[in-house]
């Protein structure tokens, strides 16, 4: 059976925040279609792997199944902290948009499903 490669954003969206040199992610899909995909693909090593030219540091993951979504904490990510950073953004809220960017492997009924079924959840 043959695969897509795909970024996540085709299939979730996701919130970024920090707290001293962590980086906190709230990965969500769209529906429960895309959220298996999530659970299977996304995982602590992948976002470790992604995420690698910069962060020294452990990723730690928890899946949400309730809300859809998973939780990533990126350790050591910020170079010790907001204050201490030389990157652009150094407070971490923009760094959702780099998690959106991990590509995943999917085929194309599952893509066609993720994407096809209903939004759940109360965005529109």
């Amino acid at each position: 059976m043959s695969t897509l490669r795909i970024p996540l954003v085709r299939i979730a969206h996701a919130r970024s925040g920090d707290k001293a040199d962590w980086v906190d992610f709230g990965l969500f899909a769209w529906n429960e279609a895309g959220y298996r995909l999530l659970a299977r693909e996304v995982t602590a090593e992948r976002v470790q792997a992604h995420f690698a030219p910069w962060l020294p540091g452990e990723v730690d993951a928890w899946p949400l199944p309730n809300i859809l979504a998973l939780k990533f904490v990126l350790r050591g990510a910020l170079q010790g902290g907001g204050a201490r950073n030389l990157r652009l953004d150094n407070l971490g809220k923009a760094m959702a948009g780099a998690l959106l960017r991990l590509e995943i492997d999917v085929t194309q009924a599952e893509l066609d499903e993720a994407v096809n079924a209903p939004r759940v959840g109360v965005w529109p």
